[in-house]
């Protein structure tokens, strides 16, 4: 009796904790007022801002995808530019892991990598050099993970 009485503790004890832990990944963007989360065109690449609460994790980060048309232009062997073909580009960026702050709080700022074209077809062969001189973007997708796991997801428009 005492021994499945001892069980039925330790399992008490195990759901009351994985419920707690559960609970501790409850980060979110927050989308209201001026904390909410704002992304930028900067040309090559988009800039993210805003705040996150209700971390809970030993770590978090945020990662950042954006997608757009790129302009580009063509550089010949000889140096000369010319326009090449616009083409459809995602470029993505990332915090890093992060150590979470004690009030479960963060201002971020997270940019991304300027995005890389193939040389052809964008260009007339391979012997150009494709370069990304500008991007129209659309969209950003944000993504905050606590400790691997995804916690909140949030598209925003590219202003």
């Amino acid at each position: 009796m005492i021994r499945k009485v001892g069980i039925s503790v330790a399992a008490t004890l195990i759901l009351a904790l994985s419920a707690t832990l559960a609970l501790a990944q409850s980060g979110h963007f927050l989308t209201g007022g001026g904390n909410a989360v704002q992304c930028f065109d900067a040309g090559t690449y988009v800039e993210c801002s805003g705040k996150v609460a209700g971390l809970g994790g030993t770590t978090f980060q945020i990662d950042v995808t954006a997608s757009g048309i790129a302009s580009v232009e063509c550089i010949n062997p000889a140096g000369n530019r010319a326009p090449g073909q616009d083409t459809s580009v995602t470029t993505s960026g990332s915090s890093g892991p992060l150590a979470t702050p004690r009030n479960g709080q963060y201002r971020f700022t997270v940019e991304t990598n300027p995005p890389t074209v193939p040389n052809t077809p964008t260009c007339p062969n391979a012997q150009w050099t494709a370069e990304v001189v500008d991007v129209t973007f659309t969209t950003a997708t944000l993504t905050l993970r606590e400790d691997g796991a995804i916690s909140d997801q949030i598209t925003v428009p590219v202003q």
